[in-house]
């Protein structure tokens, strides 16, 4: 087996903690040889952790560029708007790209990137890590068997849990559109990938409603500080204030957006970063519910929904076939597959996942890595972004019917429109 070399642009939580670690555990398979990362604290960590010399350490990936670096893979994880120039260079210089998604906010750029890898003859994979599971996997294989006959109807909840709402959607990185992505992208893009995976049928109609009901200003308390530290009239009562719950349930969230493992240094990092804010006085506008309605070619019917609210982070399905019935529940990796004639109800226990994403964050790298291998005997991965690329017009599609108050939108011209003016 040939060892893969790699270059790691972002080392935030996605490259560093999820796809990076892969060269730790699996060091015959996979070495990382150079790191393009703007935080000097991450990028030394990151160093560190992988044995990297200071030359091999780069303030920016064109930086990084600039060098002839011996590699066969660029893993990429910036953020959402900073994914298309990296990619078509790392490209453009020779590298098989894994590219953590979305694949970015513009569709122009999708295509863009889509169009370079082919030009190339570079596999460009989307890290929809949920195809790579156990859990969807074995859902996949049930249905492709005939097990509950013809999907008629799908029902996805995606629940994101309040306080990983608060966290990522409200304070975070994905807290604004206008600067990172719209929430059925970034978020759930996920989702609308796996119900393109299971339902494997041309999506035809798309209407979508959602709003930001709750985390904005009209909501905050009266007299209220801009940050929870500076004397909050409503601290012990507000599940949302900063300082008890960065220093106590939430302290595993706080180590994202600081290096120091110490109560003083995440008071530090409240005092001078926006997870530091009142939830009702961020720079917050991406919606915190949507549900997505879907028609396909065959006439079969999907319903996705997300919300901020919930006890749990999950993801719940219930698949509806002519023959039977599938329901599974991701965090507690179950999975029910009901009979309609024998009345039989067959409950699968998957094995705990041992890495992120239900397992889907290993599994991506190393099918990635595969891929790389065998590259000429076949072009494509299983979320490559030929595949990606389709489910993210799906998520464009539903952000445009939103925002025009559920109007119904068909994805082919919705498509074809994008297309021509890309083109």
């Amino acid at each position: 087996m040939k060892k893969m070399k790699a270059v790691l642009i972002g080392a935030g939580d996605r490259g560093a903690r999820a796809y990076a670690p892969y060269a730790k555990n699996y060091p015959h398979e996979l070495e990382i040889v150079a790191v393009a990362e703007k935080n000097p604290e991450r990028r030394a960590i990151f160093a560190k952790e992988h044995s990297l010399t200071e030359q091999q350490c780069y303030n920016s990936w064109e930086e990084m560029f600039t060098h002839d670096i011996e590699a066969d893979v660029a893993i990429i994880c910036t953020m959402d708007r900073e994914h298309h120039d990296p990619t078509i260079q790392a490209i453009e210089k020779g590298y098989h790209v894994l590219l953590e998604k979305p694949m970015s906010p513009d569709p122009e750029e999708c295509i863009s990137m889509t169009k370079t890898a082919e030009k190339h003859q570079k596999l460009l994979t989307i890290c929809h890590v949920l195809r790579y599971t156990p859990f969807w996997q074995t859902i996949k294989e049930i249905i492709d068997r005939g097990d509950i006959g013809d999907i008629v109807s799908i029902q996805l909840n995606e629940n994101v849990e309040v306080m990983h709402m608060s966290h990522s959607f409200v304070r975070g990185n994905w807290n604004n559109s206008d600067e990172s992505s719209p929430m059925i992208l970034q978020k759930s893009c996920h989702d609308m990938d796996i119900l393109m995976y299971l339902m494997d049928q041309k999506c035809k109609y798309v209407s979508s409603f959602g709003s930001l009901m709750h985390f904005k200003k009209e909501n905050a308390p009266e007299n209220g500080p801009l940050r929870c530290l500076d004397g909050c009239p409503i601290e012990n009562e507000c599940i949302f204030h900063a300082g008890k719950y960065y220093l106590g349930e939430g302290r595993g969230w706080a180590r994202k957006f600081t290096t120091a493992d110490t109560r003083e240094g995440v008071i530090e990092a409240l005092n001078t970063t926006d997870y530091g804010k009142c939830v009702y006085r961020s720079n917050n506008n991406v919606v915190d519910h949507q549900v997505v309605n879907l028609e396909f070619e065959n006439g079969a019917t999907a319903t996705f929904s997300m919300c901020g609210f919930t006890r749990e982070q999950t993801r719940i399905v219930q698949i509806m076939g002519t023959k039977g019935e599938i329901r599974g529940k991701m965090d507690e990796n179950t999975i029910s597959v009901y009979d309609f004639q024998t009345k039989n109800d067959s409950v699968i226990h998957l094995a705990k996942p041992t890495s992120g994403h239900g397992g889907g964050d290993e599994a991506i790298v190393r099918d990635f890595l595969n891929g790389v291998r065998n590259y000429g005997e076949k072009k494509e991965s299983r979320s490559s972004a030929t595949v990606s690329l389709e489910s993210h017009l799906l998520a464009f599609s539903a952000e445009a019917s939103r925002l025009q108050n559920g109007k119904v939108i068909e994805l082919e011209r919705f498509s074809d429109e994008v297309l021509m003016k890309k083109g």
